[in-house]
């Protein structure tokens, strides 16, 4: 699999690209205050193992001060579908109930769940149905997932200005995980175009994850990316369930946070064979529409106040910048299964407000 990012095609010039990167080690002197994104953070990562009572597991390396970071991996489930496609190659069982398992499309979200979703009945994904077996079966497709609230005059922002800045956060949620280029590897062009570019430790941020990833400068933190020389996407549909909400910030602006879980559906790449395993983000991204009176900013970009992202079956301890799921019995011995399980699906609590693994290592996730 390539390392780096891959800067690929956009309607950024490159030469704008290249000053963008260069600007990244330099300061704006004449700010009167810097917008900064405060915490910058990774909880939790999942990948697939295989057959066994383990489960699905999640590393969660130590957090520094101002940022954490984590990993989940990913494996019964995956195992169990295997066991019942190979006794049940008709898919019988369960059949009868099958309609009334997934039941109808959920309605938008409106506000935190009290509880995870019920547990469907293990079926194995196929390329016509490769969200079967799983919650997402009953959500929405793409930005239809992301509820966006009614607008009211806030901070320093009309009604109308608010309402056009909420519209233009979700378009930076389309730009960071649901465009098609993106999520084939290539660079997030329209995204890093909404995003301040005053911001120094976001710019320096951007140049090192897309120059050299590591586990604390990783693009995965706000962008969904897959190596198709790897792994490429069952179809062009991505199952989302989340919200945004909104507030005062400092100095007036708008605080804008949003809470997605985005569920993308993969194969191997290069016609490996049909199984299909999922990978799944969910990304918490705060971001301030600022005063320009009182912040340096550009008209029509935000400014990142914090990210971080859950992410199962998308690659344990690698930092290539891309989702790295894994295919049947790969990466069997590899990692641990200390700590609590966790339920990917499970929005019923903040992503720091449930139990979290005491140290390092990979916690158990229960489904995908």
């Amino acid at each position: 699999m390539k390392t780096g990012g891959d800067r690929g095609d956009s309607s950024v010039p490159d030469d704008v690209w290249e000053q963008f990167l260069r600007d990244s080690v330099e300061g704006v002197a004449d700010a009167p205050k810097e917008p900064s994104a405060r915490a910058r953070v990774v909880t939790e990562r999942l990948r697939d193992e295989p057959a066994g009572d383990d489960g699905w597991r999640t590393c969660t390396p130590a957090a520094p001060a101002r940022r954490t970071q984590g990993r989940y991996l990913v494996g019964l489930l995956a195992a169990v579908a295997l066991l019942v496609a190979a006794f049940d190659p008709w898919n019988m069982i369960g059949a009868s109930d099958e309609g009334a398992a997934a039941g109808p499309p959920l309605a938008q979200e409106s506000g935190r769940p009290t509880g995870a979703p019920p547990v469907e009945p293990a079926r194995r994904p196929t390329l016509a149905e490769p969200f079967k077996g799983s919650p997402a079966v009953r959500w929405a497709d793409g930005t239809a997932g992301i509820t966006v609230p009614a607008a009211r005059t806030t901070g320093w922002m009309s009604k109308a200005q608010v309402e056009k800045a909420l519209r233009q956060t979700r378009d930076f949620l389309v730009a960071t995980s649901l465009d098609p280029s993106v999520l084939r590897g290539e660079r997030p062009a329209e995204a890093i175009a909404l995003i301040n570019p005053h911001q120094k430790d976001v710019k320096d941020y951007l140049a090192a994850a897309f120059g050299t990833p590591t586990e604390e400068n990783d693009p995965l933190l706000l962008f969904s990316r897959f190596d198709t020389s790897y792994a490429r996407l069952a179809g062009d549909i991505v199952k989302t369930r989340g919200r945004m909400t909104f507030r005062e910030g400092d100095r007036g602006a708008l605080q804008v946070t949003t809470d997605v879980t985005y569920v993308y559906p993969v194969v191997r790449a290069g016609g490996g064979g049909d199984e299909i395993v999922r990978t799944i983000a969910r990304r918490e991204v705060v971001v301030n529409w600022d005063d320009p009176s009182k912040v340096i900013t550009e008209p029509g970009t935000l400014s990142l106040v914090s990210y971080k992202v859950d992410m199962t079956n998308g690659g344990c301890d690698i930092h290539t910048g891309y989702f790295t799921p894994e295919f049947g019995t790969q990466g069997a011995d590899s990692g641990s299964t200390d700590g609590e399980t966790v339920d990917p699906y499970d929005r019923s609590t903040s992503m720091f407000g449930g139990p979290g693994s005491p140290d390092d290592g990979c916690r158990t996730a229960s489904r995908s």
